[in-house]
């Protein structure tokens, strides 16, 4: 099942491209959805009230990977 999003992309684009018009698309959508990745950090920084080089320098410091055990 496709997607509202597809769904309005496939209406929207109905003909062909050329394929500048195609990366200049893809671009828009990639800067856009930096974007909203770039609002939810500051989102979450600001409602945490974090500074940034703090949690940055904390962050670079933990290990927070599942240690490795293998099945015997």
């Amino acid at each position: 099942m496709l997607s509202n999003i597809q769904l309005e992309l496939l209406k929207t684009f109905s003909r062909p491209l050329p394929e500048s018009q195609l990366l200049e698309i893809k671009k828009l959508l990639a800067d856009y959805f930096a974007q909203k990745v770039d609002d939810g950090i500051d989102e979450l920084f600001n409602n945490n009230e974090w500074d940034v080089n703090e949690k940055v320098s904390e962050w670079t410091k933990s290990h927070d990977r599942t240690p490795y055990s293998p099945k015997k």
